[in-house]
């Protein structure tokens, strides 16, 4: 494999005793988290357990009920010109007629990102990251006429275009065929290790990025476990979690989860933001 490129040892994100609230409910506390540059830190857990809302928190997004979030040593919401964020897949609507090159020069020129280039350096950026995601051949073509897996392919361009520290990635491999997904995983592994990008992605499905990740947050009922799959996937640990017994079986180098329950309550529905769509599957 191609080595991470080494940093400085800042964790380039940090919680302690950080928690999450929705009025009375406990979403998650106590959570205590370094993830260091080069990391492919997977976020897990059933509908509810709170991993968009963990990804909103990281984006500034979503302020914490207790404890302290850093991220590049700075309050979340100052550090969002070194995140990359790739959002779940949702329509189109407005952004249907726009074309894949469009989405792109947005993440490099548009008005939360420092200084603007020239349009002669805009222009070849963009072509430059199109071409690393493989996206060049359709760069005219209107996202409302692309496939899922081309439209992700793009919407990874712009979270690349500012060259981030940090890549949050909220359920990317949804509608996705086998594929697709691989494709879009190796895209995300590579840019991790070729610039020590640190990624957190979270998934309902653990098989498609198993052997890329590094660690495990697992979100369940209030709780949590981290550390590596090995770990954290066991019988005995996510028994522990769900205080109900739960198998974990190795099944020709998959993880199947058997027995996970899953939450039925969910955060209060905020504007422009997605519900929750994780299950338990692993």
């Amino acid at each position: 494999m191609t080595p991470i490129p080494r940093q400085d040892g800042t964790p380039v994100v940090a919680l302690r005793a950080a928690a999450l609230s929705y009025g009375d409910r406990e979403v998650w506390s106590g959570l205590e988290l370094d993830v260091r540059p080069g990391e492919f830190l997977a976020v897990l857990g059933p509908n509810g357990a709170g991993k968009t809302s963990f990804v909103r928190a990281l984006l500034g997004r979503q302020p914490l009920s207790a404890g302290t979030l850093t991220v590049l040593g700075r309050p979340a919401r100052q550090a969002a010109r070194h995140i990359g964020y790739v959002p779940q897949q949702a329509a189109l609507s407005a952004q249907a007629m726009l074309r894949a090159r469009d989405l792109v020069r947005f993440g490099i020129d548009g008005h939360r990102f420092g200084p603007r280039l020239r349009t002669g350096g805009i222009r070849r950026r963009v072509d430059e990251i199109l071409e690393s995601v493989g996206a060049a051949s359709y760069a005219d073509v209107p996202l409302g006429m692309l496939s899922g897996g081309e439209r992700q392919r793009v919407r990874i361009g712009q979270a690349l275009a500012t060259g981030p520290r940090l890549l949050l990635c909220d359920e990317p491999l949804l509608s996705l065929d086998l594929n697709h997904q691989r494709a879009v995983t190796e895209l995300i592994d590579a840019r991790r290790r070729s610039h020590g990008t640190a990624v957190v992605f979270v998934t309902h499905e653990i098989n498609p990025v198993l052997g890329m990740v590094d660690r495990v947050l697992y979100l369940a009922r209030g709780g949590h476990r981290v550390g590596t799959p090995d770990e954290v996937l066991t019988s005995e640990s996510l028994s522990r979690l769900y205080g109900t017994q739960v198998d974990v079986l190795r099944v020709g180098g998959r993880v199947v989860v058997a027995g996970a329950p899953d939450e039925t309550a969910t955060p209060p529905h905020h504007p422009g933001r997605s519900h929750e769509t994780d299950g338990v599957r692993a």
